[in-house]
C-alpha cells in the first residue's frame, strides 16, 4: 500500500511562488506515475500536471503551462510541484496521486493541501 502526504500549501500573495511536496511511503515513487490535481471551491477536481515513472513524459494543463513544474527526487521518494507567478484563480486544494500505469489509473491519493492566493 502506498501512502502519499502533501506539504507546502499556504496563504500567499498573487505573483508569489510556492513549492508543494508529495512524500510517498510504502513503495518507491520511482516505480509510480505521479499526478497533481486541484479542486477549487464549487468546481470539479482537475488534473493539472503528471509525470511518468521514468520522468520522461510529462503533461501540463493549459491553465498551468509555463508556471507549474513537476519534478521528482527519487532518493527522497518525493515529487514536487513548483508554482510560479501565482494567481488568485490558483486557489484550490492540491492533491497528489500515484498510479501503476501512466495515464490509466490513479491508484493512490493524498489528502490534499490548501493553497490560497490573495490578490
Amino acid at each position: 500500500q502506498v501512502q502519499l502526504v502533501e506539504y507546502g500549501g499556504g496563504f500567499v500573495q498573487a505573483g508569489d511562488s510556492l513549492r508543494l511536496s508529495c512524500a510517498a511511503s510504502g513503495r518507491t515513487s520511482s516505480s509510480l506515475a505521479m499526478y497533481w490535481f486541484r479542486q477549487a471551491p464549487g468546481q470539479a477536481r482537475e488534473l493539472i500536471v503528471s509525470m511518468d515513472s521514468s520522468g520522461g513524459r510529462t503533461y501540463y494543463a493549459d491553465s498551468v503551462k509555463g508556471r507549474f513544474t513537476i519534478s521528482r527526487d527519487n532518493a527522497k521518494n518525493t515529487v514536487y510541484l513548483q508554482i510560479d507567478r501565482l494567481k488568485p484563480e490558483d486557489t484550490a486544494v492540491y492533491y497528489c496521486a500515484a498510479g501503476n500505469e501512466y495515464g490509466e489509473s490513479y491508484d493512490y491519493w493524498g489528502r490534499g493541501t490548501q493553497v490560497t492566493v490573495s490578490s
